[in-house]
């Protein structure tokens, strides 16, 4: 008998090390056709009308197609249109269709299990942006178009109110993905997690808060250079770990195969403080960065009741009382770039080109001036939430120098963004990611009919010499004239100091050496479908 159970134990053994083996040869099998990724802010919806941050438009981007697409220039290119016309002087605009498009499989479809993409689909999409019972936040999209039409299965006619150059640019927004209407109309609001779209990826498993699996669409319509389809990988993991120091550790251990985040907590691990690759980790990993279509700043309520903020001498010293440089090199490892030069960020053409540069004696004259006017120390409330709180204390500390109290209110990012809108606070710490790559999506933000709850802009900034070039940059189609207009309205602005620029944000990833082909570009969009993993 003991004989016997000394054999079962070390079959016993043997049966786990082949077992173990086996499953590491298939993990590493896995390791080159899988990527995995965290997010951390977690996915709430999978339908492209819903997609309005880019912890939703980065799986939707796997998902879906629209009529056209940026490449990493920002340069407007075709995706399901193959070609397109702007006619009668920019009012206009026929898209051809590309014959070779199909959604992903569903029966849904009937026994073919697919079907062609034909312009009435894109119909059908942009009805559901405008439709009120579905209460897309990419309704706003429509706002420049009067009309749309289905010319025949292959041709798709938009007809704007007035021209808006910045059109092209707008519909390659993930809005205006296309759906299927049988899909939608079956799955009605579950459509959120039972997406069919057109995209490199199909859908395959969600568990909501813990992960979401989409796979290769063998039938994409879409080819490299070379003439291989695409996508290169077979699938795509995206697990939802709230914790972003747990995301760290998973990259490190090779369990992740790219982060994009640079937190306090391990921004020092990975970088010099020149913003370079730490050289411990130069054999594991690749950084890559660039600029990043995002303005870091503090907006200032300006319908509010605090005599500090409604004098311009206090929002002038609030804008010129820090030292931008320093705060960079300091709390993000110079990874980003003072924004002393407006809103319109770095990378983006419009932007003003008179700077306010750091003058804690100008600012602390001015500070002098207003109490002596007054007769009150200037106080104000700054509200954040808890990713930028170490960014407001080291803006509260510099301008107590200056002689500003501040007091910071910190609160949940859900609740600063309602109170944001309904303008309830009196500073908020905000950042402004591009939609599409044209200056007027910044400068709508202080243009007066766009006033917060209905719009964006959060300060009520009302000035009518700026919604005059406003309105005329709408209708200028010249580019170099329009980029002049939309410098003096970004300088008309900032006379004002309605907001305190902070930084003009960039695009950081740290990524695994066995990725290839993961590339950046100015508005931070995730792309799969050309990114390939060779084995570890």
């Amino acid at each position: 008998m003991i004989r016997v159970g000394y054999w079962l134990r070390w079959l016993l053994y043997l049966t786990v090390i082949l077992v173990f083996n086996n499953c590491k040869n298939q993990n590493t099998i896995e390791e080159h056709i899988i990527f995995r990724y965290n997010e951390y802010r977690n996915v709430t919806s999978l339908d492209p009308a819903f997609s309005r941050n880019p912890q939703n438009i980065w799986p939707v981007n796997q998902l879906f197609n629209g009529l056209v697409q940026l490449d990493n220039n920002l340069v407007v290119q075709p995706e399901i249109a193959h070609s397109w016309e702007i006619l009668e002087g920019g009012l206009e605009y026929v898209f051809h269709l590309r014959e070779d498009v199909f959604f992903h499989s569903s029966p849904l479809f009937g026994p073919n299990q697919t079907r062609r993409v034909v312009a009435q689909d894109f119909v059908y999409s942009f009805n559901r942006l405008t439709d009120s019972t579905v209460a897309s936040p990419g309704s706003w999209v429509m706002q420049q178009v009067a009309s749309y039409k289905a010319v025949d299965k292959n041709t798709l006619l938009i007809r704007l109110k007035n021209p808006f150059p910045a059109f092209l640019g707008l519909l390659t927004m993930r809005y205006c993905s296309v759906v299927p209407e049988e899909v939608v109309s079956y799955y009605g609001n579950s459509f959120r997690s039972n997406p069919i779209g057109t995209g490199p990826f199909y859908f395959k498993k969600w568990e909501e808060n813990v992960k979401l699996v989409l796979r290769k669409n063998v039938h994409y319509f879409e080819q490299d250079k070379f003439g291989e389809q695409l996508p290169y990988l077979e699938a795509i993991a995206i697990q939802f770990i709230p914790d972003i120091q747990s995301e760290f550790m998973l990259f490190l251990q090779g369990k992740l195969d790219f982060i994009n985040s640079l937190d306090a907590s391990y921004k020092d691990e990975l970088l010099t403080p020149e913003g370079l690759l730490q050289s411990k980790y130069k054999d594991r990993i690749n950084l890559l960065n660039g600029p990043y279509l995002n303005t870091e700043y503090i907006g200032i309520y300006l319908d509010g009741s605090n005599p500090a903020l409604q004098s311009p001498l206090i929002r002038e010293a609030l804008n010129i009382g820090f030292d931008r440089k320093q705060m960079i090199a300091y709390l993000r490892n110079n990874i980003g770039y003072p924004a002393n030069k407006g809103f319109i960020p770095k990378g983006l053409s419009g932007s003003s080109t008179q700077a306010f540069d750091y003058n804690p004696n100008r600012a602390r004259a001015l500070v002098n001036q207003f109490v002596e006017t007054h007769q009150i120390e200037p106080k104000v409330t700054l509200a954040t939430d808890a990713n930028y709180l170490d960014l407001c204390e080291y803006f509260q500390r510099e301008l107590q120098k200056i002689g500003v109290t501040i007091a910071i209110d910190l609160m949940p990012t859900a609740t600063l963004r309602l109170a944001k809108s309904s303008g309830k606070l009196e500073l908020f710490r905000a950042s402004w990611i591009a939609d599409y790559p044209d200056a007027e999506n910044y400068l709508s933000l202080f243009y007066s009919p766009n006033f917060s709850p209905q719009g964006p802009n959060y300060t009520h900034f009302k000035k009518e010499s700026f919604d005059l070039l406003y309105n005329k940059a709408l209708n200028t189609t010249n580019k170099n004239e329009r980029e002049s207009i939309y410098r003096e309205m970004d300088q008309i602005a900032m006379d004002e100091y309605p907001i305190i620029p902070l930084y003009y944000d960039q695009v950081i990833r740290f990524v695994q050496k066995n990725v290839e082909g993961m590339e950046i570009n100015p508005i931070n969009l995730l792309k799969l479908k050309t990114v390939k993993k060779t084995k570890p």
